[in-house]
Parts: structure tokens; sequence; C-alpha cells
């Protein structure tokens, strides 16, 4: 008899009614860890990140949602939309903490990893920093970008920030405290995505049809691979640093070795193209966004024998559940006036 060829089966979280652009997973927080997805609905969504479980919704913006994030113990959510604000949540309640007008669409929202410091980019070409503590005071504005704002993130403890254009190949790192460019990564096509590696030492760019590794602290290019398609997004597996996936205009999601580049898998669901991939923070699952606007969570197993060892004396298998679904009863009532409304929300969220 034949081997039948193992499909993966993802978990398919719906409830976007337009296409998925951005995801953002939080760190392991005390509660289980959180995804929270940008959709041209206009609708921010907040899941459990390991069962996909809708929690809720953030209602307000008047426009496409370009990018989300949480805060590092996943108590905030912000949002960047192209109804020229950027929004701060509160992740527990789903209310609107903060609102912040920009000139222009907000393409890129991150929260500095003290969790006090929004950073914001878009069409406006400038990156303009945020103090939470102080949200009425006017942002700093750092340095004018060179071009449209695709990408924004922190690094070296919130003393860098790092951005990319969307009409310009490249990565600029400025200098938090003199606001000036310190380094530019030089990249042939403009980069979509950029991800700070959890432990700090890689940064991950997907530009058209190439996946890089640079070194986060001495800014070296450390390895570049050609991708089958025009890719618009990349991450690297967190906990081992052995595996990454790209998604982008076939459809599929791709998983390759880090050492060498070679194919490991590829999983095919979507029926658009693929706008967002990120790994969950322990490496064991990874979801992606498309224009279908479904997002999917795909399994990263099988894990091999160490794998499993040191998955189970970390103790985190079985603890997550049972708190994440504490979470989701403390949260229940999340953004919502009457029980009816309530019940149509849970049913959207699950159909």
């Amino acid at each position: 008899m034949m081997d039948k060829k193992r499909v993966a089966v993802p978990l398919v979280c719906h409830g976007h009614s337009r296409p998925v652009v951005d995801l953002f997973y939080s760190p392991v927080t005390p509660d289980g860890f959180f995804l929270v997805s940008a959709s041209k609905d206009s609708n921010p969504m907040l899941r459990n990140g390991e069962t996909g479980d809708w929690i809720g919704t953030f209602e307000g913006h008047k426009g496409a949602v370009w990018s989300c994030c949480l805060d590092t113990n996943a108590l905030r959510a912000a949002t960047g939309s192209a109804d020229f604000t950027a929004k701060v949540w509160d992740a527990l309640t789903g209310d609107e903490l903060h609102s912040f007008e920009h000139k222009h669409i907000v393409r890129a929202c991150t929260f500095s990893e003290d969790t006090h410091l929004l950073l914001t980019g878009g069409v406006e070409k400038s990156l303009r920093i945020y103090d939470l503590n102080r949200p009425d005071a006017a942002p700093r504005e750092v340095d004018k970008s060179p071009g449209s704002v695709r990408t924004v993130a922190w690094l070296h403890s919130d003393q860098t920030i790092l951005s990319s254009c969307t009409d310009m190949g490249g990565v600029r790192l400025w200098d938090v405290r003199s606001g000036n460019i310190v380094q530019t990564l030089e990249t042939k096509s403009s980069v979509t995505s950029a991800e700070v590696s959890q432990d700090g030492r890689y940064i991950t760019t997907a530009d058209g049809s190439t996946v890089k590794f640079w070194d986060a602290n001495y800014f070296g290019l450390v390895k570049s691979y050609n991708m089958p398609c025009t890719v618009e997004s990349a991450s690297l597996e967190p906990k081992y640093g052995n595996k990454f996936i790209a998604g982008g205009e076939d459809m599929w999601i791709h998983v390759f070795d880090f050492h060498t580049g070679d194919e490991i898998a590829c999983n095919k669901g979507h029926h658009g193209p693929v706008h967002c991939v990120r790994f969950s923070p322990g490496g064991e699952s990874y979801a992606s966004g498309s224009e279908d606007g479904t997002i999917r969570i795909w399994q990263t197993g099988p894990l091999t024998h160490d794998d499993t060892e040191a998955f189970t004396a970390n103790g985190s298998s079985g603890k997550v559940k049972v708190t994440a679904e504490e979470v989701s009863r403390k949260i229940e009532g999340f953004q919502i006036a009457d029980e009816g409304k309530s019940r149509e929300k849970e049913e959207a969220g699950n159909e």
C-alpha cells in the first residue's frame, strides 16, 4: 500500500470580511499567548494564540487597518489604519485608550519592549514616537524617512529603531537617542516584512523573491535565500532558529531549513496571496493571513525526540491550555453592550 503523504490540516479562523494584512503574536504571558490580526475590514481581532478562538474585536477604526501589535504583557493592543490614526486599546476590555491623529495613512506601529512607547510610520514619511505615559504630549518625530514607511521595529532594548519603505529597497536603522540613521541594510527590492528574532540575534527580511537574515548587532548579511515566488512575509522559528517560513503570491506557506535553505514543507490551503506569516512565541505553531480573509494556524511538528523532551521539561505544554481558557472566560464579555450582540459575535467568530 502506498504511503499517503501527510497533509497539514490548519486551524482556520474566520471572522474577517476582507483581506488579512498583518498578524502579531504576544510573548507567552501567565494567561497563555495571544494573536492579533489586522484586516482591510477595519476590525482588528484578538484570538487565543494556541486555539485560534476569537476573543474580541476592537471597534472604532473607519478605514482599513494595516498594522497591529500587542505589548509585552498582552494587556494593550495598537493598530495603524488608513483612517489616518493609530489607536491603542485595552486588550482585556476592548476599550479604546488613545487615538493618535496622523496626516496620512498609518502603515506600521509597534510597542517598545518596555511597553511605554509606541512607534508609528506611514505614508507621511515620518517616524513618530508616542510616550504612552503622556499621551497628550506631542510625539517625538525622528529624522525624516526617505520614503513612505512600510515596517517598523525596535531593537537593542529600545535604543534602536528600524524601518523599511514601500517605494525603495533597504532597511534603515536609527539611533533613538540622536535620531540619526546609523546603518542601512541594502536590498534590491522594497522590504515588505522585517522581524527581529526573539533572542535579538537576527533581523529577518523579505524583499521581492528573497528572504535574508542579518546579524542584528553587527548588521552583516548572514544568509540570503531565493524563494519560489515573490514573498511578502517571512518569520524565523524562535526556539531553535533552525527553520523559517515564507508566504506570498503563490498562496502557499513554505517552510525552509535555516542552515541550508532547503524547503522542508509546503502548506496549501489559502485561496489568495499570503500577506503575513508569523511563528508563535514557542515555535510550536505559526499563523498565516491572506487576501482570502482567513487566518490559518499550522502546527510546526512533528517534533524530534530532543524537541519533545525540551518541550515537556519546560512544562509549557499543559500549562498554557488551562490559563488560556481562564483568560477567555475572564474576557468573555469583551466589547459587548448586550447579550444578544455577544451571541451574534460569538457565532460570527466561530463560523
